[in-house]
């Protein structure tokens, strides 16, 4: 017969057990990434928008200088036809390429994606992106092809 654990039972049971139980209560078990594509993304950001995407809004929006305080564009960094590496202006490190097209693995992490809208859009818009917006310079992003 099986005895009920106590608060203590993890730690006298080894520490890989303890460091599961651990785990799985600060829900680790969740995957760190939620894997998807291009599409998936844009469908999913059509969908929270509730309106069509628009590939001439997502241009016009990735090439406008919001008149921020460094008088960034998106384009500015990633290049006007993000197809080519780009430069970040600041740190002046290399960016893959932004289209899908030409670099395969963007926009294939939600998590990541959405960590860049906002950090990039707070750059540059000076506020977080709607769904629209997202929608708009994605669906512009998979106009480019090899």
């Amino acid at each position: 017969m099986n005895k009920p654990l106590h608060p203590g039972a993890f730690s006298r049971r080894g520490p890989a057990l303890g460091a599961l139980a651990m785990a799985l209560a600060a829900g680790a078990w969740m995957p760190a990434a939620v894997a998807a594509t291009p599409d998936e993304l844009l469908a999913a950001y059509v969908a929270q928008a509730k309106q069509p995407a628009s590939a001439e809004r997502g241009q016009k929006l990735f090439t406008t200088n919001f008149g921020r305080d460094l008088g960034f564009s998106c384009s500015s960094c990633h290049g006007a036809e993000p197809v080519k590496l780009g430069r970040d202006q600041v740190t002046e490190k290399s960016i893959q390429p932004l289209a899908p097209a030409f670099n395969p693995v963007r926009f294939t992490d939600k998590t990541k994606t959405d960590t860049w809208f906002r950090l990039n859009c707070r750059d540059v818009v000076g506020r977080d992106c709607t769904a629209a917006e997202k929608a708009d310079v994605l669906s512009w992003l998979l106009t480019f092809k090899r």
